[in-house]
């Protein structure tokens, strides 16, 4: 059996009580999303088109495989700066403060969230493993999607980046009934702010990552 077949089975999923963990009140989260490009966004919108190359969207493609337009939802955020900068250029490993307008924000959650915890062994404890976080994102989005299926309680999943091997963590929609997520943020700014440099070229020194 390979280390982390391509999908869970169900039925096992069914079977096994899901390992918890609740992000309380007031808990901070880091993302940086962009305001231009092809896609912009805000920084408390949930993606609803997809799936995309994000490890964990449990969006459904349409019947040619395709991402499309759908209820389905996602955001993803951080537990510290540096690894919401880590996820957010790894691509290319250099932080790019111009292209497409990135922008970072922090924000404290309004509510507790109910996740479910893939740190620990429940993905062994199912059939899979940490390669979860560190496989192709086409398994993990359909182990996504099996969670989400299984679990009608989760608002989402907790993870150890692939990158800094710190917390973050997949909202789904069903998170919002009531949204956790803030009116205000607590920080806020364009990356190209001067009162960021510093700080960013303190991260990208961490992570080993360019700076332009």
């Amino acid at each position: 059996m390979p280390k982390l077949p391509n999908r869970p089975d169900p039925a096992r999923l069914r079977d096994r009580a899901p390992h918890l963990v609740s992000l309380p009140a007031g808990s901070t989260l880091h993302r940086v999303y962009r305001r231009g490009g092809p896609y912009p966004t805000l920084w408390n919108a949930l993606r609803f088109f997809g799936p995309t190359s994000a490890r964990f969207d449990h969006h459904l493609p349409d019947g040619s495989g395709d991402p499309r337009e759908q209820e389905r939802g996602v955001l993803y955020a951080a537990a510290d700066i540096v690894t919401a900068l880590a996820e957010a250029f790894q691509q290319r490993r250099t932080v790019n403060r111009r292209v497409d307008r990135p922008w970072l924000v922090s924000f404290a959650l309004s509510r507790a969230l109910t996740l479910l915890d893939l740190t620990g062994t429940f993905p062994v404890s199912v059939g899979g493993s940490m390669k979860l976080v560190t496989g192709p994102a086409l398994y993990s989005q359909n182990w996504s999607r099996g969670f989400y299926d299984a679990y009608p309680q989760i608002e989402g999943l907790y993870y150890p980046g692939s990158l800094t091997h710190r917390p973050v963590v997949a909202l789904y929609e069903r998170a919002l009934r009531p949204s956790p997520l803030p009116m205000t943020a607590t920080v806020h700014r364009a990356l190209d702010d001067p009162l960021l440099i510093e700080p960013l070229r303190n991260a990208c020194r961490t992570l080993g990552y360019g700076l332009l």
